[in-house]
């Protein structure tokens, strides 16, 4: 009834994830690009490869290999609970033709005795998240009428909720089940918050393919606009700053001389309108965290990269799109 879809890109918790899997059958999507060694597995484990394109390209590869009514697809970082084989049939035997998809509960396991940090913070954002590939299982037909994962979704990111969108579209429904996955936090390095930034390149496809309400259609909030008007307050503050610095290099002429006031006003106030902007947003950051200094200082320097890099890949999201 149930054949397991897993993309992977080699990762040594794939191991984890197949060991809590003895009792179902299981393809897994190698995707590792140009890998010459194959991949390691327990007997009895499918694999197919997908070239390097990306986990929407993956999971396409492993559905399709599937020949079951029923795909459950799950993400190779996740451990399923003991009896979750037993679980998600339980979950799927009964449901009517017009439920196309049930969603697995997602359960983040957070540190004792402190404060998450941010980046815990964001995986444990898959506890409340609708339609994750983490733990989401579709009838294989519905998944054949409306063209399995969009693969120009080349991340981890959007590539779920975009088949939700399209799988509602057509008419079928999506629920909850009762089976539990659990999704181990990691450390992604000092840097992960702004490397995440690279989504927004996908948010821009979003929007082209769901129109501008699709935030409201996968319940999610974003602060791409504060992120647009933190850029431009220092991008300004920059520009009025070195026109202030030339100006005065030809404070001889008075010309010059009646423009200095005004440009040198404009840089305090952009410059000032940055560093509120910049303050709310590193705050937001650190007020529900652990506090510790390398928490804070990771949240002061990654605070102030994350709106230009935010915006540099929204823009790049949207001249690709129009491309």
């Amino acid at each position: 009834m149930i054949t397991v879809v897993i993309p992977t890109i080699g990762r040594p918790s794939l191991r984890a994830t197949l060991a809590a899997l003895a009792d179902v059958p299981v393809v897994v999507a190698d995707d590792r690009p140009g890998a010459a060694e194959p991949l390691e597995v327990p007997g009895g484990v499918r694999v197919v490869r997908s070239g390097g394109r990306g986990p929407a390209a993956a999971r396409n590869a492993g559905w399709r290999a599937a020949d079951t009514p029923w795909v459950a697809f799950l993400d190779d970082d996740v451990v399923p609970s003991p009896g979750w084989a037993r679980a998600v049939w339980k979950d799927l035997v009964d449901l009517p033709e017009d439920v196309g998809g049930s969603q697995g509960r997602i359960t983040v396991p957070l540190p004792s005795g402190r404060r998450p940090t941010d980046g815990e913070r964001h995986t444990a954002g898959l506890v409340d998240a609708d339609w994750p590939t983490a733990d989401m299982a579709y009838r294989r037909s519905v998944l054949e009428r409306v063209g399995g994962f969009d693969e120009r979704f080349p991340r981890a990111y959007r590539e779920d909720a975009d088949l939700a969108l399209r799988v509602r579209r057509a008419g079928y429904r999506l629920v909850k089940g009762a089976r539990v996955t659990v999704h181990p936090v990691r450390d992604d390095g000092f840097w992960a918050s702004v490397r995440f930034q690279r989504g927004n390149a996908d948010d821009a496809l979003m929007r082209r393919l769901h129109g501008p309400a699709w935030r409201a259609a996968i319940g999610v909030r974003g602060r791409l606009r504060r992120h647009a008007l933190t850029t431009a307050f220092a991008a300004a503050a920059l520009a009025l700053g070195t026109a202030y610095s030339l100006t005065a290099h030809q404070a001889a002429f008075s010309r010059w001389r009646r423009v200095r006031g005004p440009v040198e006003a404009g840089a305090w106030l952009a410059g000032a309108g940055w560093v509120l902007m910049t303050g709310e947003f590193v705050w937001a950051r650190v007020r529900p965290g652990p506090r510790s200094p390398g928490e804070v200082a990771r949240m002061a320097v990654t605070g102030v990269l994350i709106p230009p890099v935010a915006c540099w890949h929204r823009l790049r999201g949207e001249w690709e799109v129009r491309r």
